[in-house]
């Protein structure tokens, strides 16, 4: 079956079912990734339900058991169904059935786990890692496609602040890779990318590895093809109730990152922060804070 059309039978069936059975029939809905991927305890126990009320609804559904959702999901999953069109059907089930707010709440919630996970003292090894690498570059190409574009592009806009050694590879015209002809062995590529994985990112990463330029990835996974690929890998998670995976870890590691690598750059960084700051002043780049008016 299906996984758009198993989600149609749930809603179309929710309202008559208990409330024990609704609780793992949002589970089913919200979280379709877990269902193809954990066991069935291992679901019952995030949802908060009991083994059984996941076979009870499954039977409720009209199948043998809860074998049969699993197998649509993973059977999904590996022909790559879960998709985002799939995704998206699950998330505007799931919100109508449980509303906006309760949509925007949980993707807060999500979110704010997320990033205390990445406090964890091992990832804040790794964090040290990499910004020990990215200090140590003579040059710190930044490269990011598709998704993952705006936190490379961030990451290479916070190191112009300090220094000129960042080069952002953009890929209008589709030049992004010319820049690496100069590029050495003393130099970094700092490279984003989280599934799904854009095929010209890992290329191009493949390419400068082999000019042998240290790789540093900020990616999803530990067999993502940039982890295998890097020196250093940042791990962030990306799961969501939204139809599109989350950004905001990647987001998060990439100000850390520069933020470490300014501190490292001392004075001189100093120095070129407040001569970008007299550029833009000069230049009347941002808005000025409007005269307060004279009390009557």
């Amino acid at each position: 079956m299906d996984p758009g059309l198993l989600s149609e039978r749930v809603v179309a069936q929710f309202d008559g079912l208990s409330a024990q059975l609704q609780v793992a029939a949002r589970y089913v809905l919200d979280h379709p990734r877990d269902v193809a991927l954990l066991s069935m305890r291992e679901q019952a126990r995030k949802a908060g339900v009991r083994p059984a009320t996941m076979t009870r609804f499954a039977k409720s559904l009209g199948l043998s058991g809860y074998d049969a959702i699993r197998s649509t999901y993973a059977d999904a999953l590996r022909g790559g169904a879960l998709d985002f069109a799939n995704k998206a059907g699950a998330q505007l089930e799931s919100q109508k059935l449980r509303g906006d707010k309760a949509l925007a709440a949980e993707m807060i919630a999500i979110l704010s786990a997320q990033l205390a996970r990445l406090a964890e003292p091992g990832a804040l090894d790794r964090l040290v890692t990499v910004a020990d690498h990215l200090v140590e570059a003579r040059r710190i190409y930044c490269l990011g496609l598709r998704s993952s574009h705006s936190v490379a592009w961030h990451a290479h806009y916070i190191l112009s602040f300090f220094g000129d050694r960042s080069v952002f590879l953009d890929a209008i015209a589709g030049v992004g890779a010319d820049q690496l002809r100069d590029a050495t062995k003393e130099d970094v590529l700092l490279v984003v990318s989280i599934a799904p994985y854009t095929k010209a990112t890992v290329e191009i990463a493949q390419y400068a590895a082999s000019l042998g330029v240290t790789v540093i990835a900020i990616t999803d996974s530990p067999v993502a093809p940039l982890a295998q690929l890097a020196k250093s890998a940042i791990l962030v998670p990306t799961e969501s109730p939204s139809f599109f995976h989350t950004m905001s870890p990647a987001f998060v590691m990439a100000e850390i990152l520069t933020a470490l690598v300014a501190g490292r750059g001392g004075h001189a960084a100093l120095n070129t922060v407040r001569q970008m700051e007299r550029q833009l002043i000069a230049l009347d780049v941002h808005l000025k804070p409007r005269p307060a008016r004279p009390a009557p």
